[in-house]
């Protein structure tokens, strides 16, 4: 995405739509299903002023083959865009999930 916003909304059971995230300039939309090739689950809605750049899949995955140092930076992106999703659904859902574990050296005596 070069300017503007893209809401990016996630379908519910109910058959309306919740506000996942505001993606801005520099967002990379639809990495995870550029990569494998799924379908999207999620609708983008962009604003009256956001200019948006589209890559095909082939040409990603082309350029990717021949650009191999790029390939750990989607790795990294699409790591990072999980771990947030994660936390996201963890804060939506009503269920707080598994308390984090202590390290050993925080065992209480």
């Amino acid at each position: 995405m070069e300017s503007g916003q893209v809401r990016l909304l996630l379908p519910t059971t109910e058959g309306h739509s919740q506000l996942l995230d505001i993606a801005g300039p520099g967002t990379i939309v639809g990495l995870c299903e550029c990569v494998s090739g799924d379908s999207h689950r999620i609708t983008a809605e962009a604003g009256d002023h956001s200019t948006i750049g589209y890559v095909p899949r082939t040409s990603f995955t082309e350029f990717l083959r021949g650009h191999c140092d790029y390939c750990m930076q989607v790795v990294r992106i699409l790591s990072e865009d999980l771990h947030g999703l994660y936390h996201k659904f963890r804060c939506i859902s009503a269920h707080p999930g598994r308390p984090r574990r202590r390290a050993p050296d925080e065992q209480l005596n």
